[in-house]
């Protein structure tokens, strides 16, 4: 599987269980796209900002719902083998995309793998096993929250840097030196965290330098 970013932002997504499964996939969709949640009971759990419809859908009442939301994926989490494939049939019936959560290794076209994910601002990291070790997910995830600490105002202050540069019209090969330079420097890292201004003098120090 190739791994993409995808933009649900005005999308909806449909989350069929209400386990605890079901609560995590919810929680990770509703921050981004209205995510809707069908079950006929709820775990004790946090659904984030999801929309809850308490509902026993049958196995042939599936895509009924899947009608009636629209969604560009549904995530089938329930504990009924027929219920997931109805929701997988009608996801694809529909030109949806389908998550199960309820099957590792192989998946068939049009499926998607939610990936342990690690958010510092607009960076964005992500580990997948393709379903044969969920620990080992969880695990990477848990480095990786160290290692991009401060990586999202880094991000910030690079792309405000680049269209400074693109203004000035530096060309290309300078531009791309001198942010090569700045996000190598453990000074501007370490001034990130005492401010964006901060940064963006040691920054400026550090470009100063490259151009001598």
């Amino acid at each position: 599987m190739i791994p993409l970013l995808h933009d649900f932002g005005g999308e909806t997504v449909l989350v069929v269980g209400g386990g605890p499964v079901g609560a995590r996939k919810a929680r990770s969709f509703a921050r981004e796209a209205r995510t809707v949640v069908v079950s006929p009971a709820f775990a004790d759990r946090d659904f984030g900002d999801a929309e809850m419809v308490r509902a026993s859908p049958a196995a042939e009442e599936v895509a009924d719902w899947v009608d009636r939301v629209s969604p560009a994926l549904v995530v089938a989490a329930t504990n009924d083998d027929a219920v997931n494939e109805a929701a997988e049939r009608a996801a694809r019936e529909a030109g949806a995309l389908v998550n199960r959560a309820d099957r590792s290794g192989g998946r068939d076209a049009g499926s998607v793998v939610v990936p342990a994910t690690v958010r510092d601002g607009s960076v964005v990291a992500a580990v997948a096993t393709g379903g044969a070790a969920p620990a080992l997910s969880k695990e990477l995830r848990r480095r990786l929250e160290s290692e991009i600490e401060g990586a999202g105002p880094m991000a910030d202050l690079l792309a405000e840097i680049r269209a400074d540069l693109k203004a000035a019209d530096v060309p290309p090969t300078d531009r791309r030196e001198a942010v090569r330079a700045v996000v190598g420097s453990s000074a501007v890292w370490k001034a990130l965290q005492e401010g964006l201004s901060n940064a963006r003098q040691e920054a400026d120090r550090v470009m100063e330098a490259t151009n001598d």
